[in-house]
């Protein structure tokens, strides 16, 4: 009997990898065996960076609290201890946005806690 092959799926399988790779320099984007490494490493950049990007958003939200409630003369840890304490139930992507774009409203959130 014959030896049989599934190359349809061989290709699709190989097209997938090469269409993954489009964009990227040299080798990488039409050797296969090349394009093969090089989308595994930047699929796990991507998995690796989605975690890293919450991180620093948060890291940058603090910040922005951090400077408009110094500015209303509070430290960021003394502001959250309050915000938490009177049950107001505004996350931290809120109030940063609140701080930039509309620090009077920022102002009123400080005012309640005083």
């Amino acid at each position: 009997m014959p030896r049989s092959v599934n190359s349809v799926a061989s290709r699709k399988r190989r097209k997938k990898i090469l269409k993954a790779a489009k964009g990227y320099f040299g080798r990488r984007k039409n050797v296969y065996t090349v394009a093969k490494n090089a989308v595994e490493k930047g699929m796990l950049y991507a998995y690796r960076d989605r975690k890293n990007n919450k991180r620093n958003f948060r890291s940058l939200w603090i910040m922005r609290i951090n400077a408009a409630a110094r500015l209303n003369g509070m430290s960021y840890s003394q502001f959250m201890g309050k915000v938490k304490a009177n049950n107001i139930d505004l996350n931290r992507k809120v109030l940063a946005d609140l701080a930039v774009n509309n620090p009077n409203a920022f102002k009123a959130v400080v005012e309640k806690i005083k």
